[in-house]
């Protein structure tokens, strides 16, 4: 029988090829930015509240729990307003390649928050990447805006991935995912209403955007996003963010099938997607050694 870490870790990789999918749905839906979010985290919002209405399940929290993940909710919100922001000024493998520094954020933060040390090939594997993402700054100079984009997507995400990776402890993953799509989405209604998008054109979404938007926000964000949080249970945000650093992989494979010339890349780009994969596995490996190595170790 797989161990309840095992399929945490399998699940956690169904999660991020989903993700990286939604990078494409991104691409595909007519709709920008923060309409997109707009509509993203309503609809996953609603499909949350159902759930949990029809399984009645209570979803009352304590007022200081919800402060705290009003604050996530509105991190949440501007990591997919970037990301989508990112995709469309640039494509879609450049902001993926973008989200493996993702790993190195964490391999900083992380320790802080969690007031534990820094584990030195924590830090090894984050500069491997960063390293590897300054070969595509430089090849693909062109992008230079979308990657700052995609850069400050991902350390909001890195920050939302630590605070839940708190709060999961406390209370039901699907519940706390609820709170902070109503309150992303409050925050953006908000930013929309300011900046006068709330048009007839604006609720004007054509058919295929309804049947993407529909999937984006059910599997790709409802499913996949409450599923996530679910795993901290098992696995730490440092392994989560790194796991991570495959949807770039999963997402440039089904751009270049789906989307199609747009999303072609330069061979050193390819290499260094490569070495991504190779700093997962590796990380992975060393984990599992080192934890094996920690239990074989006797106690005074």
């Amino acid at each position: 029988m797989p161990s309840a870490n095992f399929k945490s870790y399998l699940n956690l990789h169904l999660i991020v090829f989903i993700w990286g999918f939604t990078a494409v749905l991104g691409d595909l839906i007519t709709i920008r930015e923060a309409s997109l979010v707009w509509y993203r985290m309503l609809l996953a919002g609603i499909f949350l509240l159902s759930y949990l209405l029809i399984t009645k399940k209570s979803f009352l929290l304590p007022p200081k729990a919800v402060i705290k993940l009003v604050l996530v909710g509105f991190l949440i919100a501007i990591h997919w307003i970037f990301f989508f922001r990112a995709i469309n000024i640039s494509n879609v493998s450049v902001t993926l390649a973008m989200f493996s520094t993702g790993a190195f954020f964490a391999s900083i933060l992380e320790p802080i928050f969690y007031k534990r040390k820094m584990l030195w090939y924590e830090i090894l594997f984050g500069l491997i990447i960063v390293a590897g993402l300054c070969i595509i700054m430089d090849v693909e100079a062109k992008y230079l805006n979308g990657m700052l984009c995609a850069l400050f997507s991902v350390f909001m995400g890195v920050m939302f991935t630590i605070f839940n990776g708190k709060l999961i402890q406390q209370y039901d993953s699907t519940v706390i995912t609820l709170y902070e799509f109503f309150a992303g989405f409050f925050f953006v209604s908000i930013y929309l209403l300011f900046d006068g998008k709330f048009t007839p054109e604006f609720f004007s979404v054509s058919g295929k955007d309804w049947v993407l938007i529909v999937i984006l926000s059910s599997v790709c964000t409802a499913y996949a996003f409450t599923a996530s949080v679910n795993v901290m249970k098992k696995l730490s945000p440092y392994t989560v963010m790194l796991t991570t650093n495959l949807e770039p992989v999963y997402g440039i494979f089904l751009a270049y099938f789906i989307i199609g010339d747009s999303e072609k890349m330069s061979v050193p780009f390819y290499i260094v997607s490569a070495i991504i994969l190779a700093t997962v596995i590796a990380n992975g490996i060393v984990k599992n050694y080192t934890r094996k190595k920690a239990a074989q170790t006797p106690t005074a």
